[in-house]
């Protein structure tokens, strides 16, 4: 019996390019020498995929609507600095402007070009880069200090990781919620199923709790999960549990390249976030998983959809999306 399952992609790759002629010449050139390839019609597109889901290489045109190639490149570079990426300009000559952008991983193609000559470059850029789907073995950790937490300020984000292929886990410092409930346990079951991750729960965080036994517990879960990012509270807050989560995190998160810091309910008007996830995609599941907690009284009324979706409906407008969560960056190396 024949074997009908198709053949592995060569890797996947990212068009960038507001030009629809070239974008439907460029698909069926790669895709017809096995890479698998999404094309976008402008650059903040383009780096939201590349936010959110793994890519052997990007091809991208000089000269875009609302953003220039200079800048971004230079927004590629802070997010993924190993990822290849060729600039196609119809210029014979590469101008002084588009030669400050040649460095390490970054190539350049002028047009016009042959079907053999395109496919060339792409092929041999992309081999630069390890597989896509080696990428889609990162993992992410999130860390809240208490059950809702993690699923209030970033949910939507882990779902995004999620749908890239990427695990995620959720690890609750208590069980506890300002006093709690014994279904807070089952509450935070159901949101992580909700948010489709693994979760840890430690007991471990509250006030006054000693902060080596939480960094204890932090270390065990990185040793096991290996997360390339993390996500927990920011060190701007009132609630002192929050604070605690938060330099015990930053303390096991050492050799964590990229660390990010979620807004909370309790987040003073210090929290100042440089990074906007769009998650209009992802609304509904994190709606779903905050509903699990809406049965505590104490927390009820910021646990509300109404109170979540006007908060992601502020956030967006920093990012061109309707809906975006927001975070601090502590670190995105």
């Amino acid at each position: 019996m024949a074997d009908s399952t198709p053949a592995a992609p060569r890797g996947r790759v990212l068009l960038i390019d507001d030009d629809r002629v070239f974008g439907l010449w460029a698909t069926k050139v790669l895709q017809s020498r096995g890479f698998a390839i999404q094309h976008v019609l402008d650059p903040v597109s383009g780096l939201k995929l590349i936010e959110s889901e793994p890519w052997d290489i990007v091809i991208t045109d000089v000269e875009m609507p609302r953003m220039s190639g200079i800048e971004f490149l230079e927004r590629v570079r802070r997010m993924e600095p190993t990822l290849p990426v060729v600039v196609v300009t119809a210029h014979p000559t590469v101008d002084r402007a588009v030669a400050a952008m040649r460095q390490p991983g970054t190539d350049f193609i002028h047009k016009p070009m042959t079907a053999e000559e395109f496919a060339g470059k792409v092929s041999s850029m992309a081999a630069q880069r390890k597989p896509a789907a080696a990428a889609a073995r990162q993992s992410v950790l999130a860390i809240g200090a208490h059950p809702g937490d993690v699923e209030i300020g970033a949910a939507g984000a882990l779902l995004a990781h999620k749908a890239a292929g990427l695990e995620v886990t959720i690890l609750t410092m208590s069980q506890a919620v300002w006093g709690g409930d014994a279904e807070i346990g089952r509450a935070a079951q159901e949101a992580a199923l909700a948010v489709g991750t693994r979760l840890a729960l430690e007991d471990l965080v509250t006030t006054g709790a000693a902060d080596a036994s939480a960094a204890g517990a932090i270390d065990r879960v990185i040793a096991q999960t290996q997360p390339t990012m993390l996500y927990t509270h920011s060190i701007h807050d009132d609630r002192p549990e929050h604070r605690e989560a938060h330099n015990a995190a930053m303390a096991g998160a050492r050799r964590i390249g990229r660390v990010y810091c979620f807004q909370s309910p309790s987040a003073t008007i210090d929290f100042r976030p440089t990074r906007f996830v769009a998650i209009d995609d992802q609304l509904g599941g994190k709606l779903r998983a905050v509903g699990a907690f809406t049965g505590q009284d104490e927390v009820r009324a910021f646990l509300e959809p109404d109170q979540v979706t006007s908060t992601a409906l502020y956030w967006g407008r920093y990012c061109q999306a309707q809906h975006a969560e927001a975070f601090e960056v502590a670190r995105d190396g």
